[in-house]
């Protein structure tokens, strides 16, 4: 499939997937735009500038795989499989009602694109540290990339999964740490402080690197650092993000965690978003 290989075009993209995701989590009336936001030009880089993936066969054994290891961003990798084409745009409608396939988590059994379950927080990065390990005993040369949010990062297994990373050399692994600074209960600093998160990586033995989480030519940047990297190491990107980026009432506000816009609110950050992109949904 083509990619989108200039700003201006993955700006428009990510844009429209801004715009998907509080058009699902309005319809839902329930769901996490904050994080979802935060980490949606991340999510339309990978997927439309770094992957190798193909909606026409989202099962090919040689595809990269990515796991939403923070599984409450689902609506923003569900707007990104369907503007790729996963399925139709229209069904992000459906997130969270009953009898859709897209529910507040992604499951790998019904929708397609979703490389693993998640969420139950700091479990994905373990599944992902097994398909890298899995590509290296099979001798195969896919990728893997995982998400984690800053707050999931307070789990100890995260930390585990991390020293079977370097204790098994999976230098095809990527992990992104979406670092927008909040969690449901507050800051993180003030939650359970996990800074400084780039030594603790480095100390677990990753290569590091530190990006702005909304500059996509620091993500190229980042991303080329960790395909080029064969020394054994697997890496992380510290993505610095503003959770709810792109809709200026929800940007850097604690409360939309997890809460849902209503008809007022939706129509305000459609209108800021159709302003500010190409398009709607």
């Amino acid at each position: 499939m083509k990619r989108l290989a200039t700003t201006a075009e993955l700006e428009a993209m990510a844009n429209r997937v801004r715009q998907g995701i509080v058009t699902g989590v309005f319809h839902a009336k329930s769901g996490h735009p904050g994080g979802s936001l935060s980490c949606a030009d991340l999510l339309t880089y990978l997927y439309f500038n770094e992957m190798n993936v193909d909606p026409q066969n989202p099962t090919a054994e040689d595809r990269d795989r990515f796991v939403l290891s923070k599984g409450h961003g689902a609506p923003a990798l569900y707007s990104v499989l369907a503007h790729m084409g996963y399925f139709p745009v229209k069904d992000l409608e459906t997130l969270r009602h009953i009898g859709s396939y897209l529910q507040g988590h992604p499951d790998m059994k019904r929708v397609p694109g979703v490389d693993m379950s998640s969420g139950s927080l700091g479990q994905g990065v373990s599944a992902a540290c097994g398909m890298a390990l899995a590509a290296k005993i099979q001798k195969k040369g896919y990728r893997v990339y995982c998400m984690l949010g800053d707050g999931e990062i307070e789990e100890g297994q995260v930390w585990e999964a991390a020293m079977f990373a370097s204790h098994k050399k999976l230098d095809n692994l990527c992990l992104i740490v979406d670092n927008n600074g909040l969690q449901i209960d507050g800051k993180v600093e003030e939650v359970c402080s996990p800074y400084p998160i780039d030594e603790k990586f480095q100390a677990f033995g990753f290569e590091v690197t530190e990006i702005d989480a909304h500059n996509f030519e620091e993500m190229e940047k980042a991303l080329n650092f960790a395909r080029a990297n064969q020394n054994g190491k697997p890496t992380v990107i510290i993505a610095k993000s503003v959770k709810g980026k792109g809709v200026s009432f929800m940007e850097n506000v604690v409360n939309w965690h997890g809460v849902a816009p209503n008809e007022e609110q939706f129509n305000s950050a459609m209108q800021e978003l159709l302003e500010g992109g190409n398009g709607d949904v």
